[in-house]
């Protein structure tokens, strides 16, 4: 039996009531169809999803960020980061060279408190200011602007403004994190006790000292090495954390006195001027007769100071997603410095180049005009965990969406076994005519291998039709008033998707390889059956 017989008779076997198709066919091939055409269009969208996504953040985002650290454990506050800003500015390829700060506030709205992120934007840099811009929601909240001034402005993520029900020029109050350390600092200075109760025995040696045993002479107050240890254990009292700060004065002041003292290594005294017992006993009388009640009221009447919100104008909202990584809102550098504590310091340096995606590249060019201690990351670093993350989910996806291919490749098999039996006399008769096994496997391997293509070239062309015209079917959708892909959580009015023909064409090919190795065990079956029972139909 030629090969081309085998193939002939395999579509025979496809149309056996001579008609364009036979349901059977259409059923085998719509099964490899819908499965091809799922996993083409759901991993099209994914990658769409993906170059979004790193479109979005690299327009606000910086490509490589500069840190600075003296000890390798925590990163310091960089004072001088003009001088830094400028000398990147200078190397080619960098497109944009500013400040950068990115901290954590307690936002306070209509009575409802929840942390938030922010990102300073420096005004003063237009390639910046235009990433904020590109991303504005305009079609949402018509007159959203970028224009955040010096001080008191902010633009929001489309996902707070929804969850607090904000417009345009709303106000709210953002405090300070950095704060709270001071708070509870202060709070844990009122629970302890008064200086002179919790050093009893170093308070009162002073006393003694002061009062009873330090002698003048005619050019001053002289005091011996033996009296100079007992100020000598104001020093760890000083030291101690939690005093409160009226206490830690007296300490200080006593302690100020002790050192503008003449040494006199001869007789290892110490030669104090004329008032300086006064002045000692002054601040002695400061520790000795403090009111505890009277000094936290103080420490808690400075509490307000220290944790003053600052009430923001709502100026801009941009279109967020709950896809992808942005902060919360996007303040003046002025502000942010505000809120992080950080007074005219910041905590890096950002810089943009020409092409985000060869930052790992560029550091090479980065880091020898760097002094010690610098510390580059590239925005792949920053954001590693949140691509590895996507990167995952479309790998499971891909694994989960093929078990569709594979569940219609059984399903074709099922069908397979039908028309082997269905046709189990011809076989016997073809093995009478001295067909082998090897020519009767290949008549069911040829009748797989075309619905395979069929399936798998229809499923590509159909999938790529329903990428093409996705915004069509969101909108119908939407009017039917279903719309699972909504941009208030999406982010895009309509479904990003990027058509990489390659991987169609793998899709395309697995579907087919699939349907072939589907229509095997039942080739191999037919192959098998006995010429005889099969022409007495058993």
């Amino acid at each position: 039996m030629k090969k081309s017989f085998s193939l002939m008779l395999a579509w025979r076997y496809l149309n056996p009531r001579r008609a364009w198709i036979s349901s059977i066919t259409m059923i085998s091939v719509l099964g490899v169809l819908l499965g091809v055409l799922v996993l083409v269009v759901v991993m099209a969208v994914f990658a769409g999803l993906e170059m979004e996504q790193k479109k979005r953040l690299l327009g606000f985002s910086p490509h490589l960020l500069l840190q600075y650290t003296e000890t390798g454990e925590r990163f310091n506050e960089i004072g001088d980061w003009g001088a830094v800003v400028e000398r990147m500015q200078r190397i080619p390829g960098v497109v944009a060279s500013y400040p950068h700060i990115e901290d954590n506030a307690v936002l306070d709205s209509s009575d409802l408190q929840r942390p938030v992120n922010y990102q300073a934007v420096d005004t003063q840099d237009a390639l910046q200011m235009k990433g904020v811009e590109e991303i504005l929601d305009h079609e949402n909240f018509p007159g959203s602007s970028a224009d955040l001034g010096l001080d008191a402005r902010a633009v929001v993520s489309s996902l707070m403004a929804d969850q607090f029900h904000w417009q345009l020029g709303d106000k709210i109050n953002l405090y300070s994190t950095r704060n709270f350390q001071e708070v509870l600092s202060a709070y844990k200075t009122t629970e302890q006790a008064l200086t002179r109760d919790r050093f009893a025995a170093d308070i009162s040696a002073l006393k003694k000292l002061i009062v009873d045993e330090w002698k003048e002479e005619s050019n001053g107050f002289v005091m011996s090495r033996a009296q100079a240890d007992v100020l000598n254990r104001l020093y760890p009292i000083y030291e101690t954390d939690d005093l409160r700060e009226p206490e830690r004065k007296a300490i200080e002041s006593i302690l100020s006195v002790y050192d503008r003292a003449e040494h006199r290594p001869a007789t290892d005294t110490f030669l104090f001027a004329t008032g300086t017992k006064a002045e000692c006993k002054s601040h002695l009388d400061t520790l000795m007769n403090a009111d505890k009640d009277q000094l936290d009221a103080d420490v808690l009447k400075n509490i307000k100071s220290i944790i003053l919100p600052r009430e923001v104008e709502i100026v801009g909202v941009f279109q967020a997603s709950q896809m992808v990584k942005m902060p919360d809102l996007f303040v003046p550098l002025p502000l942010a410095q505000s809120l992080s504590g950080l007074g005219d310091g910041v905590q890096g340096v950002a810089l943009r180049i020409d092409d985000a995606y060869q930052a790992d590249a560029f550091l090479s060019r980065i880091l020898p005009q760097l002094e010690q201690g610098w510390v580059a990351f590239t925005w792949a670093d920053q954001y590693a965990q949140f691509f590895s993350l996507i990167s995952q989910q479309r790998l499971m996806m891909y694994f989960v969406l093929s078990f569709i291919v594979l569940i219609s490749a059984f399903s074709m098999m099922a069908v397979m076994f039908t028309v082997t039996i269905q046709k189990k006399k011809e076989i016997g008769v073809m093995k009478a005519l001295g067909a082998t096994p090897g020519q009767i496997m290949r008549v069911f391997l040829y009748q797989g291998t075309l619905l395979g293509i069929a399936g798998s070239m229809l499923g590509v062309l159909l999938g790529r039709l329903v990428i093409h015209g996705r915004g069509g079917l969101q909108e119908a959708l939407r009017h039917l008033g279903f719309d699972p892909f909504s941009s208030r959580l999406t982010g895009f009015k309509v479904l990003p998707a990027y058509m990489d023909l390659r991987e169609q064409l793998f899709i395309g090919c697995m579907g087919l390889v699939l349907c072939m190795l589907a229509s095997l065990v039942p080739a191999f079956f037919a192959s098998r059956h006995d010429a005889a029972k099969s022409l007495r139909n058993l």
